[in-house]
């Protein structure tokens, strides 16, 4: 079985996660990490890298990634209003002919060549072709 070599951790976080299990087993399970362990965490992410420090230490990686300053929220300035853009679309291409071909069920053709500078009006066309055949 191959498995990747786990890269050696940092001193800095070997430290770091003797003193957050130091805390943990001081703590109810599941009480809310004190800021100053975040702080020490996001610090650690700076250097190391945000995954690198959560998987290390058993912390959230998205709340350790906000924290570091590469959250969602954290990406707009706080200051900035909407802007409206209005898109204009060009004007639609137009072929520059049309061809038009019927056939009825007795076997008559009829083809039409019709210039693209106006619409066909295809059903009209049908029905008078249609209406010569009975």
């Amino acid at each position: 079985m191959n498995r990747k070599e786990r890269k050696p951790v940092a001193e800095s976080i070997v430290q770091m996660q003797r003193e957050l299990e130091e805390y943990r087993r001081s703590q109810p399970r599941r009480a809310k990490l004190p800021e100053s362990i975040w702080e020490a965490a996001a610090a650690l992410a700076g250097e190391h890298g945000v995954y690198a420090v959560a998987q290390a230490l058993r912390l959230d990686y998205m709340g350790l990634k906000k924290r570091v300053g590469g959250g969602v929220a954290s990406q707009r300035p706080a200051n900035s209003q909407p802007v409206f853009v209005e898109l204009i679309a060009p004007p639609a291409a137009q072929p520059e002919k049309c061809l038009i071909e019927f056939e009825s069920t007795r076997g008559d053709k009829m083809r039409i060549h019709w210039p693209a500078s106006t619409a066909p009006d295809w059903t009209a066309l049908l029905r008078a072709w249609r209406g010569t055949e009975q």
